[in-house]
Order: structure tokens, then sequence, then C-alpha cells
């Protein structure tokens, strides 16, 4: 019998453009807002259906992986369905760093149930994706749709920008030192939250103005504790403002990444030769965010 094909999936770094935490719920976790977009920058899933449902780790921040990821975790939920799924073995090219607010074990697990979907055409309209991606992590479900949306309650609720959002070129910056995201909601000690609600955007995206204005009245709630807990967040925020043609640094989710909005892919580049050159320590990449819909 002839192997069949490997599905290779791309798991897109997410990026918060902005971030509200409304409040902390009686269960501990936490209701948010927040407008979110990908990176074309991304890790890489490999599946191979077949018996082995094992796990190979590779790239270069593969050995910054400690105990058990959500690769494992999607692989073990998918098989305990009972829903005779075809399975298999997935190869993870950690490409992202690790706890680093660009979801990437997030979006490793929905690259890992995209794969799965594929592979059981069959099966995939008989499978509640959107509920098995609730129950693996807040951002799996905004990372399985894969394109611009509006994220809230704790991330289960999904809604897509109609007309998605405006090209940019981006840096991102990450110390290579890693930041538990359960620390940085401990350190900003939210109040109690009020009911979940949808949120409204209380401006149009059609351009690149309106979508740094917007980026700038809102922020992100999670920047405060999280500089609180790694300072050199304000000195990479610094280094990318500095750079020629930059509109606007951030962080992005629990941090400790940070990105800035360039005027165009050259200002972009250019910023990152830079960067890296005055600070070979940082992981430094020029990428764009982009709007492709799986």
């Amino acid at each position: 019998m002839t192997a069949a094909m490997p599905t290779r999936e791309l798991a897109r770094a997410k990026i918060n453009l902005t971030l509200t935490v409304r409040g902390r719920r009686p269960d501990g976790y936490h209701e948010l807002q927040s407008l979110v977009t990908f990176a074309e920058v991304a890790d890489e899933i490999e599946f191979h259906p077949g018996p082995d449902l094992g796990i190979t780790c590779r790239g270069p921040f593969a050995p910054e992986i400690v105990g058990t990821n959500l690769v494992e975790a999607t692989l073990r939920r998918l098989q305990d369905l009972g829903q005779g799924l075809r399975l298999g073995a997935v190869t993870l090219t950690k490409n992202l760093p690790v706890a680093a607010g660009l979801g990437g074990g997030s979006a490793d697990a929905a690259a890992v149930l995209r794969a799965v979907r594929a592979a059981n055409p069959d099966a995939a309209n008989r499978i509640a994706w959107h509920d098995i991606a609730v129950r693996l992590g807040a951002d799996v479900p905004v990372c399985l749709a894969g394109r611009p949306a509006c994220m809230w309650g704790i991330g289960d609720r999904i809604e897509p920008i109609a007309e998605g959002l405006p090209a940019l070129s981006v840096v991102l910056v990450n110390p290579r030192v890693p930041l538990s995201t359960a620390q940085v909601f401990a350190a900003l000690n939210a109040p109690p939250a009020p009911p979940a609600r949808r949120p409204e955007l209380d401006a149009d995206i059609d351009t690149l103005e309106d979508l740094l204005g917007l980026m700038r009245r809102v922020g992100n709630d999670l920047e405060r504790p999280a500089t609180a807990l790694l300072p050199v967040i304000t000195d990479i925020k610094a280094a990318l403002i500095a750079q020629p043609g930059c509109h606007l640094a951030a962080l992005s989710g629990s941090g400790p990444t940070c990105f800035a909005i360039f005027s165009d892919d050259a200002a972009a580049s250019q910023a990152a030769t830079a960067l890296t050159a005055a600070h070979p320590q940082w992981w430094t990449v020029a990428t764009r965010l982009e709007q492709d819909r799986f």
C-alpha cells in the first residue's frame, strides 16, 4: 500500500493589534477583547497519516519546548473523540520563540486541527472543530480561523473582519527570554469581569491611519505588567521607534515580543538589519501582516 502523502500547514504568528482585559471571571479566566491578525513568519506542521501518533520537533526554537506541548495535547484530544478520525504523526518545525506573546503553541495546535480535518474529508462536517479549539486554549480558536478577527470572551468568540485589514509591513523583536502568560495576568491583578458582551469597534478600519488611530486609543492592557516583569520590553520598543519609517511600536499579547509597523517593506527590512547588528542577542525579523484565509 502506498503511504499517504503528508499534509503541510503553516502555524503563523498571532499578533494582538489591540488587547483589552475587561476583568477576571470567577473561574480564573479573563474576559478579553482583542483585534488579532497574523504574520507571514510561522512555525510549520507536517502531518503524516498513519498508526504512529509520535511528535518530532526541530527548528531553531525546538530546544526551548519543555514538557507536553499543545501539539501532543491536540492529537490526544482528537484520539479521545472516538470518531474514527484518521490520525498520525506530526513533525513540528519551531521557527517562533516559545512563550513569546505570538500564540506559537496555539497556532501549532490549530495547524494540527486543520491538517487532520483535511485528512478526514468525510468527517470534516460532523466534527465541532471550533469547540475542540476552545477546549485546547484561549488563542486556538482565532488561530484556527487564521484571519484578521475580533476576539472576545476568553478567546472563544471570534468575528472575522469582513473587509480584512490594511496590508502592514512590520518588524518583530523578541529578547529571547520567555515570559509566562500566567505571570503577566497575575501581575495585572484585574478586577472582577462584567458580563461578556460583543465588542464594538469605535471606528472603521479602511486605511493605515484608521488602524494606527485605533491602536493608539485602545493599546494593550498587558503591556504595563509585562514590562514590570521584563523591563527590556521598554528598550525594545524604544529601539523600534527610533528606526526610520516606524509608525508605531507595541507589545503583542502578554509579550515579550514587540512589533512595529513601518511605512513599507524596505523600511521594515532596513530596520531589522540595523536592529540585528545593534542587538544580535534579540530575535528580529521583518515580515508582513497578511490576510490569507484557510
